[in-house]
């Protein structure tokens, strides 16, 4: 039920078909007597700038979950982006502060991060390497850091995004050692693999499966199948693992602090969805 006091949570992006953040969000507000509700909003690449600033003058719109295309384009457009946007290069959600100034973050990576800390997997000190350094794979290397690795590496098909994201992690964490150009697993304690390969029957694996130890977690950002042939190469290798759809219901949480509307858990999300 929408009231007059109801709290609007945009999410924008184009397309906004296969959105899936009203099925998850709105029923456990309902579940919970919050009245809250998030609402699609479809907005092409060339209307976005003119629009985001002039939404958050309806005064019960309290935020906006950013996805593609314009997660690059609403970092030029808030007041103050965190620290995990700016290493990102990208920003996925933007709250109203009291005093009316726009605040960005980027959750893609919390996500992430908070799914391997619920399986029981250490961050801190540790070495990662993070194939595919593109937007996703930028904002897992951006919380990486955040949460204190030793070592962070690097790899693109495309070198100059590797590059462009070492140095952004360089300005901001001095003490991290950053490397880039090779996609080799070996030593590595955490291995993601944020490329669109998975997506695709036949598709190469990220990286030499030979090359990884047991001893390594392997994260996956691909959704299509719950394993993928990788995922599944890594458990017969006798790797922990952690599938795609864990980094979309591990981030909500922390989207919903972001919000103020309160802490729950995946399992609770997961169960009140209506996917």
């Amino acid at each position: 039920m929408i009231t007059g006091n109801t709290k609007i949570i945009i999410h924008t992006g184009f397309p906004t078909e296969t959105f899936k953040s009203p099925m998850i969000y709105n029923p456990w507000f309902e579940k919970n007597g919050i009245d809250a509700v998030v609402v699609p909003m479809a907005v092409e690449a060339a209307d976005y700038p003119t629009i985001l600033r002039p939404w958050f003058k309806a005064k019960n719109v309290v935020g906006a979950l950013v996805t593609m295309p314009h997660k690059v384009t609403t970092t030029k457009l808030v007041d103050e982006l965190s620290i995990t946007a700016r290493v990102a290069g990208s920003c996925n959600a933007v709250l109203r502060r009291t005093d009316g100034s726009l605040y960005g973050d980027m959750f893609d990576g919390e996500g992430f991060t908070r799914g391997l800390k619920n399986k029981g997997q250490v961050i801190t000190g540790k070495k990662a390497l993070v194939v595919g350094n593109g937007g996703v794979g930028s904002a897992i290397a951006a919380s990486l850091a955040a949460d204190g690795v030793a070592v962070l590496a690097l790899y693109d098909g495309m070198a100059a995004s590797s590059e462009a994201l070492a140095a952004r992690l360089r300005e901001h964490y001095p003490q991290i050692e950053v490397l880039t150009g090779s996609n080799d697993p070996a030593g590595y304690d955490i291995i993601v693999n944020a490329t669109p390969m998975g997506m695709k029957a036949g598709d190469p694996l990220p990286f030499d499966i030979d090359r990884l130890s047991p001893a390594s977690f392997v994260g996956e950002v691909v959704m299509k199948e719950e394993y993928t042939a990788l995922l599944r190469a890594a458990l017969a290798k006798g790797c922990r693992v952690q599938v795609g759809t864990d980094m979309l219901f591990e981030q909500i949480p922390a989207y919903l602090e972001f919000f103020g509307f309160g802490a729950t858990t995946p399992a609770e999300l997961r169960l009140t969805a209506k996917l």
